[in-house]
C-alpha cells in the first residue's frame, strides 16, 4: 500500500497513483528531486502589479502539485495542466502589450511559473521529452529566472533522457558532405593599405594604450586557440548539444530587408532548413543562447582584455551569431566595445571610423539610426554620393581570430562560409 505524503509536502514515488508504476516514469522521478520539498518553500511572491486572480491560479497549481493524493493521479494532473495553460495564456498577453523593455519583470516570472507547472504535468504523464523541452525554452526566452534557474536544471535532466533520434557523428558528417554546397565563396581582395592590423597575444597594457584608448580596430591572434569551442563546435556537435532547443531565428538576409521577420524553431530545424538544405536565409542571432544552453557557454571564455573596461563581468553581453554563407549584417555601429570571435567559417568585414558618420547616410528613424542605408558592396553613388569619400579598413576573419571593434565604430559583416561567431560587448 502506498504511503501518503506529509501535509504540504511533495508526493514521493510511493505516493504516485496506484495504477501507475513509478519505475515507468524515471523522468518524473528525476525532475521531482529538483523541486522544493514543501509548498511553503515554493514561494510565490509578486508585486501588486499582478492581479490577485492570477496569484490565486498560481497558488492553486502549487496546491495541486503538493497535494496529499499524489500529483501523478490523472484528475489532479489534468486540472493542474488546465490551470497552467490559463496562467500562460494570460501572462502571454501581458508580455505582448507595448515594448519589451516596459514589461514588468513580475509578469515574466508569472509566465515562467506557468511554464514550470505545465512542464511538471507533462513530465508526470510522460509526454514527449522534446515537447517538454520546448515549453521550458519558452519559459527561458520569454520569462524570467525562478527557483534558482529551475527550468535550465529540468532541461539538463530531460536531455539526459533524450537518447533516441540522434544521428551518429559519422552519419551527420556524411550527410553534410553530401548536402552542403561547396561552391567557391566570393572573397573580396583586400588591399594592404586597407587591411586591419594583426597582433599576437599583446599585453593588456599594450592593447589598452595602442588600440583601446585611441579606438583602433585590431585582430588579436593566439588568445582564443585554447577555447574548447575551437575544436568541438561543428554542425554535428550543435545538433547533439542543442538540436531540440527552441530559439528565435531571424528570417531574411539582413534586418533592413522588408521581408525580414523572426520565428521560433529548434536548432536542428534551423540547421537542416537554412544551412544544410539552403531553403531560404535565416540567422540565429541572440544574446540569450549561452544562458539558455550552458553547455555552449562552458566552451568559451571571456577575453582578459574585457577587464580593462569599467563594468563588472556580469555586465558583459555575450552574443551568438550563427548562419549560412551570404548572411549580412548591414553597416551599423554598436554602443559598446566589441570583441568578435570567429569559431566556425570566415567573415568578410569592413570598418570605418565614427568620424565618417556624415558620409554613411544613417536611417532617420529612431530604431535604425545606428544603421547605414548604403549597400556597402554595391553602393548607389547617385543616391548616396558622399559614400565614395569613405575610408574603410577590411579583413577576412578566420577561426580563432578575435576582432576588436571600438565603441561606435561602423562595421559591415558578410558570412563567407557557414559561420558561427561569438561577440562580447563591454564598456
Amino acid at each position: 500500500m502506498s504511503q501518503p505524503s506529509s501535509p504540504g509536502g511533495l508526493a514521493t514515488s510511493s505516493s504516485v497513483a496506484a495504477n501507475q508504476d513509478p519505475s515507468e516514469n524515471a523522468v518524473w522521478e528525476d525532475i521531482r528531486v529538483l523541486l522544493p520539498n514543501t509548498k511553503e518553500e515554493l514561494k510565490l511572491d509578486f508585486s501588486e502589479k499582478v492581479e490577485q486572480s492570477v496569484i490565486s491560479l498560481l497558488q492553486q497549481a502549487r496546491a495541486l502539485l503538493y497535494g496529499a493524493e499524489g500529483f501523478c493521479s490523472g484528475n489532479t494532473r489534468e486540472t493542474c495542466f488546465q490551470v497552467s495553460e490559463i496562467i500562460i495564456d494570460y501572462s502571454w498577453e501581458k508580455l505582448n502589450i507595448g515594448t519589451w523593455r516596459d514589461v514588468d519583470k513580475d509578469w515574466r516570472r508569472v509566465y515562467s511559473y506557468g511554464c514550470l507547472f505545465k512542464v511538471l504535468c507533462m513530465c508526470s504523464k510522460q509526454d514527449a521529452i522534446a515537447d517538454i523541452i520546448q515549453v521550458c525554452d519558452m519559459g527561458l526566452l520569454m520569462g524570467a529566472t525562478i527557483l534558482d534557474n529551475i527550468l535550465v536544471k529540468i532541461i539538463n535532466v530531460l536531455q539526459r533522457h533524450l537518447m533516441c533520434g540522434k544521428r551518429s557523428a559519422e552519419e551527420d558528417t556524411e550527410s553534410c558532405r553530401k548536402k552542403v554546397r561547396n561552391d567557391p565563396p566570393a572573397i573580396p581582395v583586400i588591399k594592404s593599405e586597407e587591411a586591419v592590423p594583426h597582433l599576437h597575444c599583446p599585453s593588456l597594457e599594450h592593447f589598452r594604450e595602442n588600440y583601446m584608448i585611441p579606438e583602433k580596430p585590431v585582430i588579436l591572434e593566439g588568445i582564443a586557440d585554447h577555447w574548447s569551442c575551437m575544436k568541438k563546435w561543428s554542425l554535428d556537435y550543435l545538433h547533439q548539444i542543442a538540436g531540440c532547443r527552441t530559439v528565435p531565428v531571424e528570417v531574411g538576409s539582413q534586418y533592413t530587408d522588408e521581408e525580414w521577420s523572426q520565428r521560433l524553431m529548434t536548432v536542428s530545424d534551423f540547421i537542416d532548413q537554412y544551412i544544410v538544405n539552403k531553403n531560404g536565409t535565416g540567422y540565429l542571432a541572440q544574446h540569450q543562447l549561452f544562458e539558455q544552453i550552458p553547455e555552449l557557454k562552458q566552451d568559451i571564455c571571456i577575453p582578459d582584455y574585457c577587464s580593462l573596461g569599467e563594468g563588472e563581468e556580469d555586465d558583459i553581453t555575450i552574443n551568438a551569431w550563427f548562419g549560412p554563407e551570404g548572411t549580412i549584417s548591414p553597416l551599423h555601429q554598436d554602443p559598446q566595445q566589441n570583441f568578435l570571435v570567429q569559431v566556425i567559417g570566415r567573415k568578410y568585414i569592413r570598418l570605418c571610423s565614427p568620424q565618417e558618420s556624415e558620409n554613411l547616410y544613417p536611417y532617420e528613424t529612431q530604431i535604425l539610426q545606428n544603421t547605414s542605408q548604403v549597400d556597402v558592396e554595391n553602393p548607389d553613388l547617385v543616391k548616396f554620393p558622399k559614400f565614395e569619400r569613405v575610408t574603410f579598413q577590411a579583413c577576412i576573419l578566420t577561426p580563432g581570430q578575435v576582432l576588436f571593434i571600438p565603441v561606435k565604430y561602423w562595421h559591415y559583416v558578410r558570412s563567407v562560409d557557414v559561420s558561427f561567431s561569438v561577440s562580447f560587448w563591454w564598456s
